[in-house]
């Protein structure tokens, strides 16, 4: 007999996620501590591993979000345009293996910053009304800054 408490959620288009902030700065510190890495290996191969699987993970996630985004602006947008030749890269990006090394990692590092970076300018063009407020349960940290910037601390 099967006790199980847990359901299993069925959302093949991604309504649900769409409606999750990213929490972003922890990702933004992972970010800036990856592409601080110097050619000195130090962690182990499962470790970069490790860290370019969450990287991929999330560069994954805010594609989703640009895409979402640029799917809110006209067909002949310039900024829809840019975003669809980011997502292009990034699909072709994220479909080569993760290996457990400094450079892979910090490929990934750099594609979650572009992604960060895009996504601000799409919000820019979208205006505020798409953008989640505060009060919406969206931590300040995902609604911040000039495009293309990472915040660090605090």
């Amino acid at each position: 007999m099967d006790t199980s408490t847990h359901t299993v959620l069925y959302d093949p288009d991604g309504l649900i996620e769409a409606e999750l902030p990213l929490d972003r700065e922890p990702y933004e510190c992972l970010v800036k501590a990856v592409l601080a890495w110097t050619g000195q290996d130090t962690l182990t191969t499962r470790d970069y591993e490790q860290i370019a699987l969450q990287l991929t993970g999330h560069a994954r996630a805010v594609a989703a979000d640009v895409r979402r985004r640029a799917d809110r602006l006209p067909k002949d947008s310039g900024q829809k345009a840019l975003a669809d030749v980011v997502l292009r890269e990034t699909e072709g990006r994220l479909s080569t293996m993760i290996e457990g090394t400094v450079r892979c990692a910090q490929n990934r590092a750099r594609l979650v910053r572009a992604l960060y970076a895009r996504l601000d300018r799409l919000e820019t063009a979208t205006g505020p009304s798409a953008v989640p407020s505060a009060d919406q349960g969206v931590s300040p940290s995902h609604t911040h800054g000039p495009p293309g910037r990472l915040k660090v601390g605090p």
